[in-house]
């Protein structure tokens, strides 16, 4: 929060940046401003392969975010965080999501993760 206090007119506090984290418990990458838990990218691996080790493949399968910040490029924050998050891990990605597929599409830095 801003050291007055003050709010952005879509509500969000000046100062509150988004920050993401994976929650592997709940199989999903949530975007926070603040406290406030505004979006997420739901995850699930393939098949047999719980442990989501190097090679593993996922599927991101919805992203949400709140409706009072959608328009403000969170989704796609998420989604490249997500993504960044599965190069690292070794994952291949299966992008059940409209919006992973529309992103994956824009970005085609992203292409070599994708498993069709």
């Amino acid at each position: 929060m801003a050291a007055n206090g003050t709010t952005t007119g879509g509500g969000v506090r000046t100062g509150d940046a988004p920050h993401m984290i994976d929650n592997p418990a709940q199989n999903r990458f949530e975007l926070y401003l603040g406290d406030d838990l505004v979006g997420i990218l739901g995850y699930h691996g393939r098949g047999d392969d719980e442990s989501l080790g190097p090679g593993a493949q996922v599927g991101f399968m919805h992203t949400v975010i709140v409706e009072d910040h959608w328009r403000r490029g969170l989704a796609g924050r998420l989604v490249g965080y997500g993504l960044d998050t599965a190069r690292e891990r070794g994952w291949r990605v299966r992008p059940v999501c409209t919006y992973v597929q529309r992103f994956v599409n824009l970005n085609p830095q992203y292409a070599d993760l994708i498993e069709n």
